[in-house]
This record gives C-alpha cells, sequence and structure tokens, in this order.
C-alpha cells in the first residue's frame, strides 16, 4: 500500500508542475543554506584544529594587554624580566619572545607594507614552531650576531607580492635598511600571514627603535605536565610579580587547549546563527506546502469520496497525505542539498584560487546529507498535517456529492 501510495503522491506532484516547483522553492534556499553553512562551517572548524593540532598542545601563549590594545599600538609590552619569571616557572622547558610590527618593504623598485618580526636566535625553534611554519629553502636558523638577515614568507618566493620572486641571496628593505634574504619559509595557509618577514632580534630592535620589548612570549611545556596547569602557574606568577590582584591582569596567557576552544566557540555561535536565519526560509517553505495541500484537498475532494467509498479508511486517506507533503519536502531537500554542495565547493575553490586561503573547505558528509534530507521530509510531513486531517475526515457522500 506504500508504494501505491507513493506512486500516487508522485503523480499529483508531477501533474501541478510549476505550483509544485514554487512550492519547493522555500525549502530549496533554506536547505541549500543550511548545507553549505554547515559544512563550510565544520570544513573550518577542521582546518583551524589541524593547524592547531600541528603547533602542538604543549605551547603557552602570553601577550600584553587586551587583542585591541596590541593591534592598536598600546604601551604596554613584555620585557626580558617577564620572561625571566615565565621562565622560572615550574614545567616551562623554554620561552622565547617576538616583537613585530607594520613596515615598509622594498625590493628593487617596488613597494608593499606587511609585518616584519624580530625573532631571538636562541628561541627561534620554539617561536616558528609555535607559528607551524619552518624555513624550508636557505639558512634553517638566525645566527646570534645576524642583523640584517631576514626570512621571507611563501607569498614572497612562490611570486606573489613582487614581479619577480624574492629569493635566497637577494636583497630587500625594511624602513630603509637592506637586508640580506638567507631563508625562505613555509607556507601558513592565508595569504596575510604567508606575507610576514622574520629577521633576528637585534636587526628588529634597531629597525623599530625599541629595546627589551615583546608583543608576544611563547612558552613550551616540559613533557609529563598539563598544559593548563603550568599556563595557570605562569598567570599567578605574573600577577605575583607585578602586584595585581585576580582579575586585574595587564596580560593574557592562553595555552593552545583554551584558544581551539575559544575558536570552535566563536564559530560554532556564528554558524548557528545563520543557521536560524536560513530556517525563516524553510518556515515560508513549510506554508507554502500547507497551502498547497489545502488546495489539492479541494481539488481533489470527489476523488477523496471515491476513494472512502471503495473502503480506505481515514488513516489511509491521512497517510496519503502526508506522504505527498513529506515527498515534497524531500524532492525539495534533495535538490537544496545539491544546491548547497555546489555553493559551498564553490566558495572554497574560489577561496583557494582567487584569495589563495586553503583553510577554507567544505566539509561534506554523510550523515550532514542525510540528516538534511530527513529534515526537508520531515518539515514537508508536519506541514501537510493540518490538510491531511482535513482530507481524512471528509465524508464520503459529501466528498462524491463535491463539484
Amino acid at each position: 500500500m506504500i508504494e501505491d501510495f507513493l506512486t500516487l503522491s508522485a503523480r499529483n506532484i508531477i501533474s501541478r508542475g510549476i505550483r509544485s516547483w514554487l512550492t519547493m522553492l522555500g525549502i530549496f534556499v533554506g536547505i541549500a543554506a543550511i548545507v553549505s553553512l554547515i559544512s563550510l562551517g565544520d570544513g573550518l572548524e577542521a582546518a583551524i584544529n589541524e593547524q592547531f593540532e600541528l603547533l602542538g598542545k604543549d605551547m603557552i601563549y602570553i601577550m600584553p594587554g587586551g587583542m585591541a590594545e596590541m593591534f592598536s599600538g598600546g604601551t604596554t609590552s613584555l620585557n626580558d624580566h617577564d620572561l625571566g619569571v615565565i621562565r622560572d616557572v615550574h614545567g616551562v622547558e623554554q620561552v622565547g619572545g617576538m616583537t613585530t610590527m607594520y613596515t615598509k618593504i622594498k625590493f628593487k623598485d617596488e613597494v608593499t607594507y606587511s609585518f616584519v618580526g624580530g625573532i631571538d636566535p636562541g628561541t627561534q625553534e620554539i617561536l616558528l614552531d609555535s607559528s607551524g611554519i619552518e624555513v624550508v629553502r636557505g639558512q634553517k636558523k638566525f645566527r646570534q650576531n645576524d642583523i640584517y638577515k631576514a626570512a621571507v614568507g611563501y607569498e614572497y618566493w612562490i611570486g606573489n607580492v613582487f614581479d619577480r620572486p624574492v629569493r635566497v641571496g637577494d636583497k630587500i628593505t625594511l624602513n630603509d635598511k637592506r637586508f640580506e634574504v638567507v631563508g625562505e619559509m613555509s607556507r601558513v595557509g592565508n595569504s596575510e600571514d604567508d606575507k610576514n618577514i622574520y629577521i633576528p632580534m637585534k636587526g628588529a630592535q634597531e629597525l623599530f627603535n625599541v629595546k627589551d620589548e615583546y608583543i608576544t612570549a611563547i612558552a613550551r611545556v616540559r613533557p609529563n605536565y598539563e598544559t593548563d596547569q603550568v599556563a595557570e602557574d605562569i598567570e599567578k606568577a605574573m600577577r605575583r610579580d607585578r602586584g595585581l590582584k585576580e582579575g586585574e591582569e595587564d596580560f593574557q596567557v592562553q595555552s593552545l587547549e583554551q584558544m581551539m576552544e575559544a575558536t570552535s566557540i566563536v564559530l560554532d555561535a556564528v554558524q548557528w546563527v545563520v543557521i536560524f536565519i536560513a530556517m525563516i526560509s524553510l518556515f515560508v517553505g513549510g506554508i507554502g506546502i500547507m497551502n498547497t495541500m489545502y488546495t489539492s484537498v479541494l481539488e481533489r475532494t470527489h476523488e477523496i469520496g471515491v476513494i472512502k467509498a471503495v473502503g480506505a479508511r481515514n488513516e489511509d486517506i491521512l497517510l496519503l497525505f502526508l506522504i505527498e507533503s513529506g515527498t515534497i519536502g524531500m524532492i525539495g531537500g534533495s535538490i537544496g542539498c545539491l544546491i548547497g554542495i555546489l555553493i559551498s565547493k564553490g566558495l572554497e575553490y574560489i577561496a583557494v584560487t582567487v584569495f589563495d586561503v586553503v583553510l577554507l573547505k567544505a566539509a561534506i558528509t554523510p550523515g550532514l546529507v542525510i540528516g538534511a534530507l530527513a529534515f526537508s521530509f520531515l518539515v514537508g510531513s508536519l506541514s501537510g498535517i493540518l490538510p491531511a486531517w482535513q482530507a481524512s475526515q471528509l465524508k464520503p457522500v459529501d466528498a462524491l456529492r463535491y463539484e
């Protein structure tokens, strides 16, 4: 009987032609939005977590003030004394500082602007490990007496910044001081970070006219120590050293685990807000299905009477119309899934080929597709409950008399 109901439902949907497609429009849009947003959100979260995993979970980041203050050029900073306090915390294996500034970069006759970071050769390994990058060509590590040396990011040596690639042995000018390129860095994954340039701390102090100032410090935790516990101990030690009470900190201490959790919360919140907006489209689509099914009941009143007259029960009529409305939702959901997959994969392709961003990936899973189809069927079925109930309650005599 179910097969007969499905066949009859399909025939009725096809016979309504344009009206059926217009009814499904809201389902198309809603399911397409949900599939594309969830797949992109899950893919982005997975890519970010993968990057965090590459950095290792034994890293702790210490930053002065708040993030807004840091990027707006605030006066607070870390210094060698702070690094000493961090180094003395039980469980800290190594700590290094970095100073960064937006800098004028000149190569040949071309000029651009990007971040240049100064790193201490003695702790270069931990600082680069914390960024998930390495020197792929050239001098693997700055020497203690290096000053005017530089390692350029991926975008420079691949040729995406200047007309000619910047390679090992070339000379570049940073804020009117000439530096020799001695290293080429691996790819980070987005074009802005891949435009960074790294120089020895001595060169950065001279270039930026700063001394004993770090924009961030990175500590590596010893094996068999809990990273979050060591981060808490660093915060207590720095608070004690600066004479601050809890809640008055003018610095931030974060482990990679905490950063991953914060990132995940933000991504999930954004994703759910946008999905909620997409649900409005599904609601509109559901109303369209309900309206179509009410119209169908009116158009097929005589047919319902015939079916009842030959022995169909109320529950049979109810099931017939619920299957039909659910089928409308399922067909709309199927097309919406296809559109959503095309949108998400298209955005992934654009991000990689146009904007050179490899972190934006679409994660299309069987669970997502099956869930979207089941949800669209549920929306269709729920939208058809009232019309189906009305059809099932028609009396055969009245239905047969209806014209």
